[in-house]
């Protein structure tokens, strides 16, 4: 069993005493990239090898008064290549992880796919978020909000498994997984609640282990006792959740955009289910979030070395 990490401030720190690891980074002319990295560097969390148009990245480099030793900067200007070099890096062991710079992210999983020269692993992809908020003592876990549009049942249970993956590795060792609907009831027509019943007997029947699944189920459930005892339901999610699994990308992506600006939250996250994990930043997440996700991807890549 891992440390259990209450908030996000110490899941840095302790990222910080598996570091500096090392980052290729794909296409690494990105501004937001090179202040997250420069950031990352100055903490002694983690290094960049950048791979990508080596005059744009020292200029952005010096404009953000970074100072990238040359032999961490890698020629090649064209995006797929970059991809597949920086891909490269981790295969030759120079590399830890890999982060997506200014590269269309499309491109970057299809490198990642590729079956020659990729980190394929056979695992589905997928994005997991970890997450707290304001009046909530604990870190959460929510999945997925960048990669899989309409997650068939098995890819449901995939992408279960790659969130379990990560709360172990942030020290909780049985998560309790709610399995997202708009209601609790299973009803043909609203295909979620069948997959979310299907997740839930699978879980029992030992098909989907390491964890406590339980669906459908509505939000305000696993988030109120209150709600929880209005609707007559008895269940160890009750104000003590630890994964979020939303039914489609639509319904995750906009679960978390309102942890983020209606609940104030933070968040880090990573793409699990290559040979190492993913960080793929958005330009429009915080610097905190970016150093979040660097944070949370030593860890996580540093729990499956174990």
């Amino acid at each position: 069993m891992y440390e259990r990490y209450e908030d996000l401030e110490s899941l840095v720190a302790a990222a910080k005493t598996n570091g500096p690891v090392k980052i290729a980074v794909a296409a690494g002319h990105d501004p937001d990239v090179i202040g997250a990295m420069k950031e990352a560097s100055e903490m002694g969390l983690a290094e960049g090898i950048f791979v990508g148009n080596p005059d744009k990245i020292n200029s952005l480099a010096e404009d953000a008064k970074f100072e990238i030793p040359s032999d961490q900067i890698i020629t090649e200007l064209d995006e797929s290549k970059a991809a597949l070099k920086a891909i490269s890096l981790i295969r030759e062991g120079k590399a830890s992880l890999l982060m997506k710079g200014k590269i269309n992210t499309a491109t970057l999983i299809k490198a990642v796919l590729d079956k020659e020269s990729g980190l394929r692993t056979g695992r589905l992809l997928s994005q997991v978020i970890v997450f707290q908020v304001p009046g909530i003592d604990r870190l959460m876990v929510m999945t997925d909000a960048a990669i899989n549009i309409a997650p068939t049942l098995m890819q449901k249970a995939e992408i279960c498994r790659n969130a379990i993956q990560v709360s172990k590795a942030i020290g909780v060792d049985c998560p309790n997984v709610a399995a997202l609907c708009a209601l609790e009831f299973v009803k043909n027509e609203m295909p979620a609640t069948l997959d979310a019943a299907s997740l839930t007997l699978m879980n029992r029947r030992g098909q989907l282990t390491g964890a406590y699944v339980e669906g459908p189920i509505a939000l305000d459930v696993p988030l109120s006792r209150f709600a929880a005892e209005r609707k007559g339901i008895d269940s160890p999610l009750v104000e003590n959740t630890d994964i979020f699994l939303a039914p489609d990308i639509e319904a995750a992506n906009i679960l978390y955009r309102a942890i983020l600006y209606f609940a104030g939250g933070e968040s880090g996250g990573i793409v699990l289910g290559a040979r190492v994990p993913l960080i793929l930043l958005s330009r429009a997440e915080t610097p905190e979030t970016k150093i979040h996700s660097i944070a949370l991807g030593i860890l996580v890549g540093k729990a499956e070395e174990l």
